[in-house]
Order: C-alpha cells, then structure tokens, then sequence
C-alpha cells in the first residue's frame, strides 16, 4: 500500500490539477491511499477534497484554524503511521502543483531496493527548476550548502525539497523514539521538512535520491514559506542537534542504550 500524505492550506486552483494526475499514475500502479491534511483554509478547499473522496481513496484531516506545516505534517505522518502496515510506503508531496506525480514511480522503486528514504532532488544529475526567481534560487542553494556543512548525509544534495518518499517502518521507528517531538519546531515555518530527514539519519536511515524537476512555473497558489522564519530555524536546529544535555545526537544514543 502506498499513503500520499498532501498539506493543504487554500490550494483550490491546484488541487484540480494535482489530484487527476494523482489518481492517473496510482491507479495503474498499487492500492493506495491519499491522506489531506486541510490546515484551515479559508477558499473552496474544504469542498473539493469531498468532491474528490468519490472518486479516489481520499481521507481529509481537518484543522479548524490555519496550524502551520509543521503540525499539518505531524497529523499526516502519525495518521499515516497508525493505519499502514510495516512493509507499505508512505510519500509526502506539496499541494501546490509543483511537484510532478510521476516522479513517485522512481521514488517507490528506490524504496523497494532497501532504502529507507528518498528525497526527490533538483541537484541530482537530471534535477531542475523552472519558474524559480534568482533571488528564490539563490536562497535555496545556499540554504542546502547550510545543511550539507551542519547536518552531512552521505550522497544528498537536497536537503529542503517535501518530495520524499519514506518506508513506513522508518516512520514508525522515528515516532516511537522521538514522540510528539519527531517536529519538535512545529511554529518555525518550513524547518520541519529539514528536522524530520536529520531526525531519521540520526536512526541509522539509509537515504537517496532521485531527480527530479520542480514546477514551479505551475504554482497557483501564494507561497505560505516565511524565509526569515525558517532561516531561524535552521540555527534553532543546529543548537539543538549538538546540544549535549537532552539534544536530539544525545535523545537518539540514549535511546540505544
């Protein structure tokens, strides 16, 4: 079985276009299941996904008020973990339009060889973006060189991009041992896409990529990422990846012991 977990935050102009496609590429593939989180929106949203449960495996999640990615990500991942099974897989990706579901096919093979996560990347050989501003796209590599140096993971080069796939026993291993706080900055805007990927290496994760390209020239919607907020993020969780009284390096071998 494989879980499409989507953040929605007043997507009515992309999920249209994203959920058809969606249901295209798993409907010739493998029993599935999307999992919405709709975090308050405020347009059409609400009505579209129960227009859309009729016709595709579809469950919607429902926060009254706009919570943020990061507690809309932690409601999907422990949905996604208490209903699959150890052997399924689970793929998170925007709801924006920006992210082309054929690039699950890849990710879900990648998986099935053994890995426990893999990251669909713009800086893998064959990668890309298109639509992205100069100024957007500097930011973005510098924020990866950010990652690369603090948080190292053996063969990544995309460090940022939501589009991953994840094998279910590697969420349910990561919740178990770091509880409500596997997206411990849940108020830090985009830093737990980043915190959940170090959280999993620190379990011994074995992580990939595959290439891909972001569309961003498809995006409807306005961006919901406040820079300055997650750039904060990012030295929040340096600090508490070293910290040696209770850091997440300390919370994972104490763990082992």
């Amino acid at each position: 079985m494989i879980f499409i977990l989507l953040p929605a935050y007043n997507e009515e102009a992309s999920l249209p276009l994203l959920l058809p496609k969606l249901k295209q590429v798993l409907d010739e593939y493998e029993p599935y299941k999307v999992i919405v989180c709709n975090d308050g929106s405020t347009d059409s949203t609400p009505e579209l996904l129960k227009d859309f449960s009729k016709e595709m495996p579809l469950e919607v999640i429902n926060h009254k008020m706009n919570r943020g990615l990061g507690e809309t990500c932690r409601d999907l991942f422990e949905r996604a973990a208490e209903i699959s099974n150890m052997d399924d897989i689970i793929i998170r990706l925007d709801c924006d339009n920006t992210h082309e579901p054929e690039i699950l096919i890849n990710i879900v093979q990648k998986l099935r060889e053994g890995y426990d996560v893999v990251v669909a990347s713009r800086f893998a050989d064959g990668g890309g973006q298109l639509g992205v501003t100069r100024y957007r796209a500097t930011i973005s590599f510098l924020a990866n060189i950010f990652m690369k140096v603090f948080f190292p993971i053996p063969g990544l080069r995309e460090y940022s991009c939501g589009f991953r796939g994840y094998t279910a026993a590697i969420v349910k291993k990561s919740i178990d041992v770091f509880g409500n706080d596997l997206i411990q900055l849940k108020g830090l805007g985009f830093t737990c896409t980043l915190e959940k990927l170090i959280k999993m290496a620190l379990l011994g994760a074995k992580v990939t990529e595959v290439p891909f390209i972001l569309r961003y020239d498809q995006k409807l919607s306005s961006s919901k990422m406040v820079s300055s907020i997650t750039t904060l993020g990012y030295f929040v969780m340096v600090i508490l990846y070293n910290w040696p009284w209770g850091g997440w390096k300390s919370a994972v071998k104490n763990k082992s012991l």
